[in-house]
């Protein structure tokens, strides 16, 4: 099969299983980490917020040159996510164990655990980002990477649902492991999901025989250095649409992630429901709402394009939090609490229609970069993104345990068993910024994101200029910038 035929439905599907090894470890982690390395290992809210984000700042290193290594010529996109699979698994399973719980000294336990993380995101990323990357690859056709995206999206929504809801569990795992071993109850799940992550990660990679080749090999050509691809980050970010789309997408992430955190304080802290009863309530509405917008974000997508199609729905979703903020979150609709039903719903359709869209779209870079250097580096330009999209998402989080820290939330690190996890809290000021983080700041920062969407240029008309010149280009023809200023 050539690298760009239209792919089967049974190699489609294949390949977006592989979501749920990314999927599975990222919500769990961007939902209940902070609340682990607070509630569990018992370090400070702010230093819980600043282990995450000095170990995906470690990312910020480690992606150039996963991103460099994956494009060289030669090298198997396929055989280096087989590689981090194993790895990133064990790894994800110490992250959650106690084993820095027990240590006096505040320093020691952020050493460590900052440690961990960073290698986690160093296999993460090792999986990722030939992941995503090898879509621009398989496919160039417009419609086409919109299509497996939708599909991977739908997945992710399972997906999320699964990383957020089996650790629910905790509580009841915690109870059967004893009062010696309960504070390892995270890692039990940590353990299930770890299992699930491997598995799905190589029924992807098989998903990808006959469909993709490494690129060849040519005598005398240079590989690129690490130099080189740093100076390719330069040329790309020198690209307008680059700049808008890489500013839309780390506020939108910042937003999302400052949410998700803060989750599990809102439902137990401020609602005060059960751990299990108000995270299940949460992650269904959540997942339903995902379910049900993105074949609707795929369908005006196809109809108009990509653009057109988020700024519609996050502008939705922007609405959404204000409006939240000005009910509140105790309020029920219709015998339905604000925070259970309507606010995860509210979430659902920013995110499902982020990541149907957020790959497909920077996909189009890859085009346009080789129209204007004349070489294809679908590696280093996802591995871009996904470095803004991780420095969104731990600034996100940084963000709200500062704020916690700042309304005067602070925790024992004790654990209360079986009944809950976290302990409610009572004073209005920590009530009332809790809900702030979770929808007056973060819809701020997304309308942020709206505006550098709205100035993000590249549409499919543009996009399909942009082809038909390049094609033109690769085959020694006469080729015409017209058409194509707002992109250049």
């Amino acid at each position: 099969m050539s690298a760009k035929s239209k792919l089967t439905k049974k190699k489609k599907t294949g390949y977006a299983l592989g979501i749920f090894s990314e999927s599975l470890i990222y919500n769990m982690f961007y939902t209940y980490y902070l609340t682990f390395l607070i509630e569990i290992a018992g370090i400070k809210p702010a230093f819980s917020s600043i282990i995450i984000f000095i170990s995906i700042a470690w990312d910020a290193v480690t992606d150039p040159m996963i991103g460099n290594y994956a494009d060289r010529p030669g090298v198997s996109k396929q055989k280096v996510m087989k590689m981090s699979l194993v790895p990133l698994g064990l790894v994800f399973v110490l992250a959650w164990t106690s084993i820095g719980a027990g240590l006096s000294s505040q320093l020691a336990k952020i050493l460590l655990y900052t440690f961990i993380t960073m290698c986690l995101w160093v296999f993460y990323t090792m999986y990722t980002i030939p992941y995503y990357a090898v879509v621009a690859e398989i496919t160039e056709d417009y419609d086409e990477r919109t299509e497996i995206r939708s599909l991977s999206s739908l997945l992710n929504a399972v997906a999320v649902g699964l990383g957020n809801i089996l650790p629910a569990l905790v509580p009841t795992i915690a109870v059967l492991l004893t009062s010696k071993y309960e504070s390892n109850a995270y890692a039990v799940v940590a353990a299930i999901i770890s299992v699930m992550a491997v598995a799905f990660g190589f029924i992807c990679c098989k998903s990808l025989n006959g469909v993709y080749e490494p690129k060849k090999a040519v005598p005398g050509e240079s590989t690129g250095s690490i130099k080189d691809t740093f100076k390719s980050f330069g040329s790309i970010l020198a690209m307008k649409p680059a700049k808008y789309f890489l500013l839309f997408v780390f506020f939108f992430l910042a937003t999302s992630s400052m949410i998700q955190s803060n989750l599990t304080y809102m439902v137990i802290d401020c609602i005060g429901m059960d751990y299990d009863t108000g995270i299940v309530a949460v992650i269904i509405s959540l997942v339903v709402s995902m379910a049900v917008v993105v074949p609707i974000v795929e369908k005006v997508a196809h109809k108009k394009d990509r653009r057109f199609a988020a700024i519609v729905f996050l502008s939705i979703a922007c609405v959404g939090e204000v409006l939240i903020k000005l009910i509140g979150l105790d309020a029920e609709i219709g015998g339905f609490r604000i925070m259970c039903v309507v606010a995860p719903a509210v979430l659902g359709i920013g995110t499902g229609t982020f990541w149907t869209l957020f790959y497909s779209m920077g996909y189009d870079l890859v085009e346009l970069d080789e129209f204007l250097t004349g070489t294809r580096k679908e590696s280093t330009i996802t591995a871009l993104p996904q470095l803004v999209q991780k420095f969104g998402s731990a600034f996100g989080i940084l963000m709200a345990g500062v704020l916690l820290g700042a309304y005067g939330y602070d925790s024992s690190g004790d654990i209360a068993g079986s009944e809950s996890l976290i302990q409610q809290v009572t004073d209005p000021k920590i009530v009332n910024g809790m809900e702030n983080i979770s929808t007056i700041i973060p819809a701020a920062m997304l309308l942020i994101s709206i505006i550098f969407l709205v100035l993000y240029p590249m549409t499919r008309r543009r996009f399909e200029a942009l082809m038909a010149q390049l094609k033109k280009k690769r085959a020694g023809e006469a080729y015409s910038t017209d058409g194509l200023e707002k992109l250049l």
